[in-house]
Order: structure tokens, then C-alpha cells, then sequence
């Protein structure tokens, strides 16, 4: 007896608990089936287990917790009982569909269902005795019994320590297995008659027990005074124990509650809460089946999302009607969102904003917190998206004092003005679920997203119905928010927000027009004898912390709210159609024949002239900013105002005297700027522009571009367009006016009017290595333009063409244009002239260069003719005068060519030589820059970035207009091309165009300062120099602080210009320092490599190892010697193509310090110091210091 002292949590008998003990060992022992042996009951000798293990099933039952007793009661059933092995199998299969249904939930020991808590307990017990299989005694302690009372072990400490016992003989058991009231005992039952049914009461062994009389009976239980009549009870002799029938009680409309602890009957219940799992009523029993059940848990998962997918992306819309309306057969009652059912449990939430126009209390944003339970919307207005964690915390004030209910639940979406530190930390104070939406799915925050639109919607509506400006879009959202919540919804079964939240109905008598024209009362203590008693306003909502309608003034701005208010519905404060004012001459005239009007009738009547309102009215007109007249700008979204029209000779008392412009400021006024225009009609007024499209036509039929033919009948002629563009010099004053005519080749067909379009452009890196080498060699610079180079491109396809706006045939207006020549905007035009001008070039004598297929050079008894093809761009260099010459002059016979002289601009670089050689830089671009973005007058700063300052991903708020950051971010890309000292910078920060923060656009504006402080700054190739190549590489070690990747930067430079430079993050994560150097190096390799082959077109031959200065020594001996292979087997093969290049003396590896690596600059933000010597190095100087006039 020792070893039951720990058994079922039972405590150690000693002198003050064997009452206690005594209940527990005997609860214990009877479920143990060993109560008789320990009692002095009839022992038989253990006889050998039948064939279907019966004993260890009960057993095995025994150790089953509550959560398997629907299964056991479901096999129990069965006509043919399984064996012990299939029994162990419905164990296990059952065990695992509860993981996968998330049913049952298994911890520690429980994880296994039978092994420990029936084999073990078996075995135990197996020599001591056992009763035989056909014991009538027994008969009712089956599987039934077994499963009811093993189940409780796990609660055997908390049942066994209270003093009562289960009285068999006098208290019923509450059976859910049970199909029928039944007892044992007769003498229970009254009203007894004969049973003369065929049904047999069949136990869990499936002993047959016989049915002999029913009657009815009446329950007293012990915990209360209720007694509960029985009818239809069995009486089933033999049995032991008072069956309850669950089955029975709920026919009769009755509820049955199990709980931990007890079980209740009700008469009506309800339920709230989503069922686990379910089971049906079936032949007087509720049966779990767990393949009905698993199959039941997959539907809920089903969505109208998946069903929306699976019939092809049905419209929602009739995937609703199919449902509702049981169209389709298989095709389940969705309700795939979650529905809240009491206010607050669930509230909505979303930005509005910004909006374009601020409103009259300087607000930008709008934030609404939407109730799910009943769509009641809150709007809350900001002058920021950060104000949106102080107007939840007074929404929350508000609602909850208000409706009596704790918000538990806000959805929203990423917005980082929802995601802030102190936001996510006051909601875990206050116990409130954060729930997000995933990255580009708006449409899980869907209620507030069509909440905000159907504001908006309302808002534009009552704007433009009365012709409001847009600066009352607040008052216009607030009005809108408040009358919808009083509209009925199909969706709360035509009842309104209001009543569903607080139970009333809405009363809507006092709603009024919004924008229309309204009196407000003015008191009598406000007024004096002779003022108005009313103030002309407008109506532009209702106040929600008064009974009353706000109104506002136009005119004074000033907003009133009161009760007493006339409102005139039909009329507008503005007019529904626009003024046209006359004539400014005549206007003037006019304007002074009332003046001198005015001025007679002043010195006739003095008593007017001394009106004690006068003062006022005056002073009331000049504060009028809705006025239309000479003295004040007009405002766009209004016209003249009633109190200007009503009261004119006020305004002509402002002055009496002419005004006429200073002649110092004649000549400035009257410039204006020249723009560009948009279209055709703009173009056709000026002059200048109509010559420009004449000339362009002119070269067009010059050059027999098409031909007029009549319109085919099943061919769709592609339409055209006229682009305007001003040329401009590098000081900023127009060159010329340049129109071109452009087909529409968006509409052109690939495989039917077009096939190829890729054409070659020259490489940047071309253009700056053929200026240092014309430098070094002291070659003049030619630079030459081909007009309308795209019309020389010869065209394989029949393309068809409307005629050109404003030039069309008089003759046949309606013909069309059959294109003989490629024309500006087709797909293929840019291929046709790259293979036209590459068709002369090669006839001439010129070859094209492997390495750039825009580079084509002729070489003629060493002397070299060079020429550069950037579309229709050429720069000619060389050293043999008379073939530039013969080649310039070949241009202009097969092509119409403008000389532009000596190579001055170049793709918007400028270019200009000096006596110390060829000095290249991008200043009108740097101001341009400046210009476009408000940063012409900014401060200066002397570096890009700040030192060592390590920028994040996801550190700060998001920026309301990614788009600017993005233009920023390309226009100083291009900078890059003659501006390597902001090349490290500009490539980190382009790494954020995706999803850049506030944090990463005042990086952006430091390196515009930085520009603004060195706009004058560029790239000299000095002359006479020792022409050979260097080159310098390095890495940041895990410089990137998101991906812990590092950045490779290299430069290479010829002479002591820079001409190739590179700072770009590596692809893959670098194990080390000597890793990551090595990659670096890789890449600088694959440079040198092409530099060589460019050199070697160019007929100057690299004869000698260009030397690659590295400062990590690991990274120089890996290159140079294969022993260290071994330690780097993780590096990827092509990485060790630097190798091979030392191994073959095209490169040479050279040790360099830290404090000379001037790669440096490529990696990494430097200090002041480090950054400037390192930039003189690169040979990035000012302006001024070249010896070139330039403007600043």
C-alpha cells in the first residue's frame, strides 16, 4: 500500500486525514476494478483474455482524458467490436487528427494517449486477478462506464479531497452516451406499466439487457431544492446505477452545460462563443464523427477570397447573389469576415491625407475610427500624420466614456504613424490587440478604406452642389461623417449606426443643406441700435458639443454656432458660373468715370460722407479675399461676392488717385520667362514656334520621308504629335527653338510593325577615356549633330501614319502618310539610323570596336580618326587632321549635319580645355538640380554624408511623396558621371528608392548641399602626362547595417584623371575582411580588363601590367598564390578570375596604406580632411582653379 501514497496526487496516510485517505483509496481503487479484492468480495482466479483484449481496452479507456469520450461512446456502437490492435490504431489516428485540428491540445506526458496510462497500468496488475468475461455482476461496467469515470484521474486530487461521495444506489449519473432515462431500482418509478417495445439496453460489452417496465420518476439534487420530473424512464433490471440521459433531456427542449466542475440544465441558453468542434443528434445519442469534424474545421477555413479564385475571379458582387441565393450546389454560406458583437470590440482605423488644399483651420489630414458592431465613424482632423496617436487617445476618452464598453481590438494599416514606439506601448498599457495589415493589401483594412471613399465621395458632392471652396473639404467631411451615421445600412438590416450603438432612433428634422445661404441671429448685447441684426453666412455643419448649426462668414473667416438660424436652401453664397471680366483698358476707363462720379457726389453729400457705419463697411470690404477687382488677387475657387456687388461706392472710397508702374522696374516687368508648350493651339500663337514647325516639315519632305496615298481600308494608321523643346547655352539664354515631329509608337505592334529595336549607345566611361587621351595627346574635340537623324533609318515594314496637326494636305485632307523613312517615336527607328550611320562609317574606311560598338576608328600610316556615336551626337578626335576633315565633310554630303565646332556640351556635360589640358564638369546640370528642388539658396555643407554614420531600412517615417525622393535620387545619379566624390553617397541612398524614410530624404538634401557647395567642381585630364593606367580597390567590411553585406569601390585613372569608378554593395554576405577585399579586387579585374581592350581598339597598347593597389595583404597573397585555395572553398569560382590575371601579368597586386587608398572614398563617409585630400586625388577641382571664367 506504500506504493499508492503518490498515486492520482493521494496524500501519505497519517493520524489526521483517513477520512480523507479512506475516500480517495476507495474512488481510486474503484476505478482500478481492484475495490472488491480490497473489500472481501468474490476473487476469481485471472482467466486468459478474450480475443479482442477487452480487459486491456478497459484499461486503455481508463487513461483517456474528457476529450475522447465522444470517441469511445462513437465505437462503443459499432456492431463489431475492433481488436486490440485496431483499437490501438483508432487511438493513434484519432490523436493525430485532434494535432491537426488544433481540437485537443497535448502536453508533456499526454502526448502519448494509451501506452503509459493502460499497457503500463496493466501490467502492473495482471497477476493479481481478473473477473471473468461473462460476470453478470459486472455487465454494466463497460467501455460506457469506464470512459465515464477513468476520464476524471486527472481531476481525482480535486474530487477526492471534498467529503461527499457518489451515492450509486440514490444520485443519477448525467449520461451523454445514453440514449434513454433508465434505472435499476423500481421502486424510483411511479406510474408503472409494462414495457412492451422491442429495444433491449445494449452495454458497452455488449451484454443485451432486457427492458421490462416505464414509468416516471422525479429527481431531487442534492446541491438544490429543484425537483425534476422524469418521464419515459427505463427500468432496466441488473443495473447498478442511475442512468440521466443527455439525449432525452434535450428533446424535450432542454440545454445541458458540462462544465470542469458540474453540469447544468437549463430551459434556454445562449451561446456566443465559436464551437471547437460539433456533432449531431443522431438515433437518441450525439455522435462526434472526427472525419465529419475534420472535414467541417477545413470548410471554415474556406473564404469567399478562395471561392473568388476557384470560379475563375467571379465578381464578389455575384459570388454574393450565388450564396445567398443557393445557385450553385456545393457552394457554401460564407462569412469570411470576422463581425463584432458588441460595440468597441473591433474599431477600424485609417489616414486621410494630405489633402491639396488646407482647410480654414490649417488642417491637412483626417483620421476616422469606424465601429464594427455598428459602423458608427468618428472623424478626427490634423495639421500631421504624427497628431494621429493623440486623436486616438481622445477618441478612446470619448467613445468608451460614452458607450460604456473598453476597445479591445484596432485594426489599421502599416502606416508608420500607426507603428510608432509610444502608440504600440499605450496600447499594451491599455490592453488593446494591434492588428495590421499585411504589405500591399489594403483590402484587409477594407471598412475604413471604403469608409474614407464614401466620405469623400459625400464631401465632393456637397462641395460642388453649392459651389463651395475646397478649404471648407473639413467642415464638408465632419458633415458627412455625422449624417451617415444616421442613414440606415442594408448590412445592419436597414437600421443606422446611431440606433445600433446607442438604441435610438436618429431624428433628422433639423438637417439643412450644406454650403447654402444662412442668417445668423446676432444679440441684442452684440449690436447697437443700428446694426444688422443678422450676419449673411454660410451653413457648413453641426456641432457636436452644442445644440445648434455652425455657420461661417466668408468674409471675415469667423465661424458661429447658433440656434437661431434663417437658411435660405435654394441660393449659394457663389456663383454657379465664372465672370468674364472685360477688357482691362476699358475696364480702367469705366472704373474712372465712377470715380469721378463718386468724388461729386461726396462733396454733394457730406452727411453719407460722415456716416458713423461707414468706417465699418469699409474696413469690411478691404478684408473681403473673395473680391474681384483691381486692388486684390482673385481667389481661383470663388467669384464676386453679394456684399461687393451690393455696396460698390464703398469700394470706389479707397482712392481717388492714378496709379502708374515705375519706369525703374519697365524693362523687368514686361520679361517673361519663354516655356515650352504643351500642345499644337499653344504653339500655333507664337511665331517662333510656327517657323520651328516648318522647318521641321521642310526637312521631313526634303528627305522624302512619306508619301500621301489614300487610306487603307483595314489598315489603323498610327497617330502623331508635335514636341516643343528650347535649347538653351550654358548660361541659360535661348539658342534656338526646336520642334520635332514624333510618331505615336505605343500603339505599333511587335512581330506586325516592328521586330528589333535594341540600338547601342556609347559608354559614358568611352567618352571620359577618349577625352583624357585627347587631352594627353593634345587632339582637337569636334563635335557635329545629325538633323533628324532618325529619318535616314530605312524601314522593312509598310507603317501608315495620320498626317501632322496643322500641316495637312488641301488637297486630300483625309489621305494618310505611308512612311518611306524611319520618323522620331517608332520603335524601330533608333536600330534603323544606328545601322545606317554603322553602313557609312564602315565604307568610309572605319572600323567598329569590339569593345564599345558606338567607338569606330581608321588608322592610316599610325595616325588616327576617331569617331563617337552617341545617336545623333558625333565627337571626331584624332591625330590625323586631313581624314577628320574628309570625314566631316562626307558627313554633311550623305547626311544633313550641323557644325557645331569645338566639343563644348556633350550630353549635358561640359566640356573645356584649358592650357593645363580638358576640364569636365556638370555645373549648369548641378544648378538646374538645385533649382527644380528649392535648394538653390540652402546651406552648404563640406562632405556628402556625415563620418560614419550607418543608415537603416526601416528607421523612421514613411514619406508622404516617394516620388520626389525617387527623382532626387536619379537626377543626382547622372551627377555621378563627371562627380565621383558623391558616388559612395548617392549609391547608398538609392538602395532605399523602394520604401525611402524621412531619415533617408535629409540624407539626400545634405548631399544637394554638398552639390551647392561645390557646384563649380569637375574633372581635369591634364596634357603631357605619362599615359598609363593605375587602378585602386577596396571594401567596407559588413558595411550595410540591414544586410550586413559589403561594399566594393574601385577607381581607375589614366594619367592623373579619373576616368572608371565604381561603389556598389556586393551581391552575397563576405565571411571576412580578406573575402570581401578579394571580390573588390575580382571586380576591378573585369574593369582592367575591358580598359585594356579599349585601350588596345584606340591603337595604344597596354604593354605592361596595370597595377591594382590593394591595402589588405591576405586578400594580395590569395590573388597571387593558390596554396590559400584550401581556406576559401566558399567563394564563388568566378571571384577568382583576379587570379588568372595576376597569373598572367595583366595585373599586379601591390600593397598600398590605409591613409593612401583613395578607394576609400567609394566604401565609406569620411571626415572633412580624409574626404578633400582624397577628392584632389581623384582630380576632382574647382572650376577656377583649371583657369576657365565660369558662372557659380
Amino acid at each position: 500500500m506504500g506504493d499508492l501514497q503518490v498515486v492520482g496526487g493521494i496524500k501519505k496516510l497519517n493520524n489526521k486525514n483517513y477520512n480523507t485517505w479512506a475516500t480517495c483509496m476507495e474512488s481510486y481503487l474503484q476505478g482500478q476494478d481492484l475495490w472488491e479484492v480490497v473489500g472481501g468480495g468474490e476473487v476469481t482466479q485471472l482467466a486468459i483474455e478474450d480475443a479482442n483484449g477487452s480487459m486491456i481496452k478497459r484499461i486503455i479507456v481508463h487513461g483517456l482524458r474528457h476529450g475522447y469520450r465522444g470517441f469511445v461512446a462513437a465505437v462503443q456502437g459499432w456492431p463489431t467490436q475492433p481488436s486490440l490492435v485496431e483499437f490501438k490504431n483508432l487511438l493513434a489516428g484519432q490523436e493525430a487528427m485532434a494535432k491537426q485540428m488544433g481540437g485537443v491540445s497535448l502536453k508533456g506526458e499526454e502526448e502519448a494517449l494509451y501506452t503509459s496510462k493502460s499497457i503500463g497500468t496493466f501490467q502492473r496488475y495482471t497477476g493479481n486477478g481478473s473477473k471473468k468475461n461473462g460476470d453478470k455482476e459486472n455487465s454494466e461496467d463497460g467501455w460506457d462506464a469506464e470512459a465515464l469515470f477513468a476520464t476524471e484521474e486527472e481531476e481525482l486530487a480535486l474530487t477526492v479531497t471534498t467529503p461527499e461521495r457518489i451515492d450509486y444506489k440514490n444520485d443519477w449519473i448525467v449520461d451523454s452516451g445514453c440514449s434513454n432515462h433508465m434505472t435499476g431500482d423500481k421502486q424510483k418509478l411511479q406510474n408503472l406499466s409494462e414495457y412492451n417495445g422491442g429495444r433491449v439496453v445494449v452495454t458497452a460489452d455488449n451484454s443485451r439487457l432486457p427492458i421490462t417496465h416505464i414509468g416516471k420518476t422525479i429527481v431531487t439534487p442534492r446541491y438544490n431544492t429543484n425537483q425534476v420530473q422524469l418521464q419515459d424512464v427505463y427500468h432496466v433490471p441488473g443495473m447498478k446505477k442511475n442512468l440521466l440521459s443527455v439525449a432525452q433531456l434535450t428533446s424535450s427542449g432542454h440545454y445541458v452545460l458540462f462544465g470542469p466542475q458540474d453540469v447544468k440544465v437549463y430551459r434556454d441558453v445562449k451561446i456566443s462563443e465559436t464551437p471547437t468542434m460539433e456533432g449531431q443528434h443522431l438515433e437518441s445519442i450525439y455522435v462526434m464523427s472526427a472525419e465529419s469534424a475534420y472535414v467541417d474545421r477545413t470548410r471554415k477555413n474556406e473564404t469567399s477570397d478562395l471561392w473568388h479564385m476557384r470560379l475563375g475571379h467571379v465578381s464578389y458582387s455575384k459570388l454574393s447573389v450565388m450564396m445567398k441565393k443557393s445557385i450553385l450546389k456545393g457552394l457554401p454560406q460564407l462569412d469570411s469576415k470576422f463581425k463584432a458583437k458588441e460595440p468597441l470590440e473591433l474599431v477600424h482605423s485609417d489616414v486621410f491625407g494630405s489633402v491639396k488644399q488646407q482647410s480654414i483651420n490649417d488642417m491637412w489630414y483626417m483620421v476616422t475610427f469606424i465601429d464594427d458592431f455598428s459602423k458608427y465613424v468618428w472623424v478626427f482632423f490634423m495639421k500631421e500624420k504624427s497628431d494621429t496617436f493623440s486623436k486616438f487617445k481622445e477618441f478612446r476618452d470619448s467613445a468608451e466614456g460614452e458607450v460604456g464598453k473598453k476597445i479591445c481590438c484596432l485594426r489599421t494599416d502599416n502606416g508608420g504613424e500607426y507603428r510608432s514606439n509610444e502608440f504600440s506601448q499605450y496600447l499594451r498599457e491599455c490592453r488593446i490587440r494591434h492588428q495590421y495589415t499585411c504589405a500591399n493589401t489594403p483590402q484587409q483594412n477594407g471598412v475604413a478604406e471604403r469608409k474614407n471613399r464614401y466620405l469623400t465621395e459625400i464631401c465632393r458632392s456637397m462641395l460642388h452642389a453649392k459651389n463651395v471652396p475646397r478649404r471648407f473639404w473639413a467642415e464638408a467631411m465632419r458633415t458627412a461623417a455625422f449624417v451617415t451615421n444616421r442613414l440606415p445600412q442594408p448590412r445592419l438590416g436597414f437600421v443606422s449606426p446611431f440606433e445600433k450603438l446607442w438604441n435610438i432612433k436618429p431624428t433628422v428634422s433639423y438637417f439643412r443643406v450644406f454650403g447654402c445661404v444662412c442668417y445668423v441671429f446676432v444679440p441684442d448685447h452684440l449690436r447697437s441700435k443700428f446694426d444688422k441684426k443678422a450676419v449673411r453666412c454660410i451653413f457648413v455643419g453641426y456641432d457636436s458639443q452644442r445644440k445648434g448649426c455652425k455657420c461661417s462668414d466668408p468674409i471675415s473667416g469667423r465661424c458661429y454656432t447658433s440656434r437661431n438660424v434663417v437658411f435660405d436652401e435654394a441660393s449659394s453664397w457663389w456663383s454657379s458660373e465664372k465672370e468674364v471680366l472685360p477688357d482691362s483698358r476699358e475696364f480702367g476707363d469705366k472704373l474712372q468715370q465712377k470715380m469721378d462720379e463718386h468724388v461729386v457726389q461726396l462733396q454733394t453729400s457730406s452727411d453719407e460722407s460722415e456716416d458713423p457705419n461707414g468706417d465699418d463697411v469699409e474696413q469690411r470690404v478691404t478684408q473681403n479675399h473673395w473680391q474681384t477687382s483691381v486692388y486684390q488677387q482673385p481667389n481661383k475657387e470663388s467669384g464676386p461676392s453679394e456684399t461687393e456687388e451690393s455696396i460698390p461706392q464703398s469700394q470706389l472710397r479707397r482712392s481717388t488717385r492714378i496709379r502708374r508702374p515705375n519706369s525703374k522696374y519697365a524693362n523687368a516687368a514686361i520679361i517673361e520667362e519663354a516655356t515650352e508648350p504643351e500642345t499644337f493651339e499653344e504653339a500655333s500663337k507664337s511665331s517662333e514656334w510656327m517657323t520651328a514647325m516648318k522647318e521641321e516639315i521642310d526637312a521631313l519632305q526634303q528627305n522624302q520621308t512619306w508619301d500621301i496615298v489614300p487610306k487603307i481600308k483595314d489598315v489603323k494608321p498610327i497617330s502623331c504629335k508635335w514636341v516643343y523643346k528650347i535649347k538653351r547655352r550654358p548660361d541659360g539664354s535661348i539658342e534656338r527653338y526646336k520642334a520635332r515631329l514624333v510618331a505615336r509608337g505605343f500603339s505599333q505592334q511587335y512581330g506586325l510593325d516592328y521586330d528589333e529595336t535594341f540600338s547601342p549607345v556609347a559608354k559614358l566611361t568611352t567618352v571620359r577615356v577618349l577625352l583624357a587621351l585627347a587631352a594627353n595627346k593634345d587632339w582637337n574635340l569636334w563635335q557635329m549633330d545629325v538633323k533628324n537623324a532618325f529619318l535616314h533609318g530605312e524601314l522593312d515594314r509598310e507603317i501608315y501614319m495620320t498626317q501632322p496637326m496643322g500641316f495637312q494636305s488641301q488637297d486630300h485632307p483625309e489621305y494618310v502618310c505611308k512612311l518611306r523613312k524611319a520618323l522620331y517615336g517608332l520603335k524601330q527607328a533608333p536600330r534603323a539610323w544606328y545601322g545606317k550611320i554603322v553602313e557609312f562609317l564602315t565604307k568610309s574606311g572605319y572600323s567598329v570596336t569590339p569593345a564599345d560598338s558606338s567607338l569606330f576608328v581608321k588608322a592610316n600610316e599610325g595616325k588616327l580618326a576617331i569617331v563617337l556615336v552617341y545617336v545623333d551626337d558625333l565627337i571626331i578626335t584624332g591625330d590625323n587632321e586631313a581624314e577628320i576633315l574628309q570625314t566631316k565633310e562626307n558627313l554633311s554630303v550623305r547626311f544633313q549635319m550641323k557644325e557645331l565646332g569645338q566639343l563644348k556640351h556633350f550630353l549635358g556635360l561640359e566640356v573645356d580645355r584649358t592650357h593645363e589640358g580638358i576640364f569636365l564638369c556638370q555645373q549648369k546640370y548641378a544648378k538646374d538640380l538645385l533649382k527644380r528642388f528649392g535648394m538653390l539658396e540652402c546651406k552648404s555643407t563640406s562632405t556628402p554624408m556625415e563620418p560614419n554614420i550607418k543608415m537603416c531600412a526601416y528607421e523612421g517615417k514613411d514619406l508622404e511623396d516617394a516620388t520626389m525622393y525617387r527623382q532626387l535620387v536619379g537626377s543626382l545619379i547622372y551627377l555621378t558621371l563627371t562627380r565621383p566624390d558623391i558616388s559612395y553617397a548617392v549609391g547608398v541612398m538609392s538602395r532605399y528608392m523602394q520604401n525611402p524614410k524621412k531619415p533617408h530624404l535629409e540624407a539626400v538634401r545634405r548631399i544637394l548641399r554638398y552639390v551647392k557647395n561645390t557646384i563649380n567642381y569637375g574633372l581635369l585630364y591634364n596634357k603631357g602626362e605619362d599615359c598609363k593606367f593605375v587602378g585602386y580597390c577596396d571594401a567596407d567590411y559588413a558595411g550595410d547595417h540591414d544586410t550586413r553585406r559589403s561594399t566594393t569601390g574601385y577607381v581607375f585613372k589614366l594619367g592623373s584623371g579619373t576616368i572608371s569608378w565604381c561603389s556598389k554593395r556586393q551581391p552575397t554576405v563576405s565571411l571576412s575582411t580578406t573575402e570581401a577585399e578579394y571580390r573588390a579586387a575580382a571586380m576591378a579585374a573585369q574593369e582592367s580588363t575591358w580598359l585594356i581592350q579599349l585601350m588596345n581598339n584606340l591603337h595604344q597598347p597596354v604593354d605592361y601590367a596595370i597595377s591594382l593597389y590593394c591595402d589588405n595583404q591576405s586578400a594580395i597573397r590569395l590573388a597571387e598564390n593558390p596554396v590559400f585555395h584550401a581556406r576559401t572553398k566558399h567563394v564563388e569560382v568566378h571571384y577568382h578570375f583576379v587570379r588568372e590575371k595576376v597569373l598572367q601579368e595583366e595585373i599586379e597586386m601591390r600593397q598600398i596604406k590605409t591613409d593612401e587608398q583613395i578607394a576609400d572614398l567609394f566604401t565609406k563617409s569620411l571626415s572633412v580632411g580624409k574626404f578633400e585630400h582624397f577628392r584632389r586625388q581623384h582630380g576632382v577641382i574647382q572650376r577656377m582653379e583649371a583657369n576657365i571664367e565660369g558662372e557659380c
